[in-house]
Parts: structure tokens; sequence; C-alpha cells
């Protein structure tokens, strides 16, 4: 890994605004707001030298100095030739639908059969913009993500946009960001849901009793985070097959919520009951978006998958 050190001048139209506002504005290379505060909280942005907070308020002539991590993708990631379900590709981003119980990138202790792993064998180039995720204490480039603008849990089934460059990448995740990406995921959920359809509305951060956890907490000391929800069918009294829409991105958000409704997805070894089902019930349904490039709006849509057809009372 290498660090480019970036300079950046206050001139008076600047003046009194958040630092990380102003970074994210003067670098088109930052896919986020967010990536920007994980970068100065982890020290990586100087301020005439010292650290500030993300909300500092910058002042004429203030030198800002930021370092940006650049990654060799292809030293630390070993390519393999793993099938991969592809359902749109171009020279600039290609669509592709993870099947369950696949790592979406490398992590400590399982570095190989993740689809990094395959796409490093599939494409010639991806983008290697390395975004931490929000439930990152630090920035770790042992776990590399090309190409990855967004996650989905391993026992998670569905689509994925990969970017094949960094310009491509930064759009789409400033585009997720905004929330401007139609998501919609199907769910087998404990219970029968009473109302049509719903909202949850509650900020998510850690457990406070069990570190690999999200929670629900107060909104002062959380994440905002939105789920929209649609009953699709009513297994009588023992499950409801519904979709969801999740206005934000946070980690095991949907999973979190509906536990929280009393209604834990199942299959959730984490908020529910492992054996309830035969794996995760949850599968990233759609997901439409601006395309960076061709600047016209693209939908993708799979199946629904065979063991949530099969499912009975």
């Amino acid at each position: 890994m290498s660090t480019i050190e970036q300079p950046l001048r206050i001139t008076e139209e600047l003046v009194a605004t958040r630092l990380d506002v102003v970074i994210t504005k003067a670098f088109p290379q930052v896919p986020s707001r967010t990536y920007v505060q994980r970068l100065i909280d982890q020290g990586q942005v100087k301020v005439n030298g010292k650290i500030f907070k993300a909300g500092y308020k910058v002042e004429l002539d203030d030198e800002i100095v930021v370092a940006l991590k650049l990654l060799d993708v292809g030293e630390s990631v070993t390519p393999e030739d793993i099938p991969l379900d592809i359902f749109y590709e171009d020279q600039w981003l290609l669509v592709v639908n993870k099947p369950v119980g696949m790592l979406v990138h490398p992590v400590h202790g399982h570095h190989g059969g993740t689809l990094v792993n395959a796409l490093m064998h599939h494409c010639k180039t991806l983008s290697d913009v390395n975004l931490p995720e929000d439930d990152e204490e630090h920035f770790d480039p042992a776990l590399i993500r090309p190409g990855i603008v967004h996650r989905l849990d391993r026992e998670t089934s569905g689509l994925l946009v990969v970017a094949k460059n960094n310009n491509v990448h930064v759009q789409l995740a400033k585009a997720f960001e905004k929330r401007e990406i139609k998501k919609k995921y199907l769910a087998i959920v404990k219970g029968r849901i009473e109302f049509d359809e719903g909202r949850v509305d509650k900020a998510l951060g850690r457990d406070p009793k069990k570190r690999d956890k999200k929670a629900v907490v107060a909104d002062d000391v959380g994440k905002s985070a939105v789920t929209v929800y649609r009953v699709v069918r009513r297994f009588g009294s023992k499950a409801t097959l519904v979709s969801l829409f999740p206005q934000s991105g946070r980690t095991h958000q949907l999973r979190v919520h509906m536990a929280y409704l009393k209604h834990p997805i199942l299959g959730d070894d984490k908020y529910g009951e492992a054996k309830s089902f035969s794996r995760l019930a949850l599968h990233a349904q759609s997901l439409g978006f601006i395309h960076p490039e061709l600047q016209t709006f693209m939908e993708f849509s799979t199946p629904v998958p065979a063991e949530f057809l099969s499912y009975e009372n």
C-alpha cells in the first residue's frame, strides 16, 4: 500500500465549512463523506499540521493535508477460477448474483473462495477504492475489496454491482450514500406480521453486550437507519414472506430491524434462530441505479430462491 498526501489551502468561499464537507467536495476521488470521516478519525487528515475532528469549521488560509491510501490489489488478492452468475457486464461495471454461503471479500482467516477472488480472475481491471465499513474501528489494508461498492452478508444471496474503475466506483458509492440506489430484498420472517406494510426508523449501533452484533440504540449514539417492509404472503401464524426496502445501508440493518419487530429473519444465527430455516432467509432480489457512464437507469431482478418457494406452513 502506498499513500499520497494531497494539500489543500482554504480560500474565502470555504471559510466556516465543516472539515469533512470541504474534503468531500475538494477531492472527487473520495467515494463518500463517511469515507472522509473515517480518514479524519484515523488521523489521516491534518490541518496546519494538527489533527482536528470532522466538525471543525475551517478558517482562511488553513492548510489541509489528506493522506489518500492507494492499494495494489493485484498483489493482495489471489485470482481464483470460480464461476460467476453475471446478470450484466460492460467495460465499466458488472452486476453479479452472489450465491448463499460466499463471502464478498477476504477477511482475516479466510483469504480464498470469495467473490473478490472470483472477480480478480474474471476481470482485467477492478477499482481499488478500499472503502472502510461503517463498523470498522481501524482501516485495515489486509481486507482488500477491489471492485466492491457495497456488501451482502455471507449467508445472504442476491445482486451486487461491481466497479471496474475508480471513477465509476466513486460515483456509485456516492449514489448509495445519497440513497439513489433502488434495493429490494426478500425475506421469510418468524410469525405473522399483522399490517400489510410498515416502516422501521431506528438508529443502529454496536450491541453493548456483544461486540460482534448490532442493536437498536438511541438516536444520539447510533447511526440513522430506515427500513420499509411490505407483506407478500403469510404462512398462517408461523411465518411471513416480506419485501424489504432499506433506505440506508447499515451493517445487519434488515436483520436487526426485523428482530426488533419481534419477527426475526428465519435461519438468522445472530438475531434469531439458526435452525428455523436451511439458510438465512434473506435474498437481495433487485437492484436499480443510474449507470455512471451511460447515464441511463438500469434495474435487475433475480428469481425467488427455490427454498423460499418450497417453504410450507
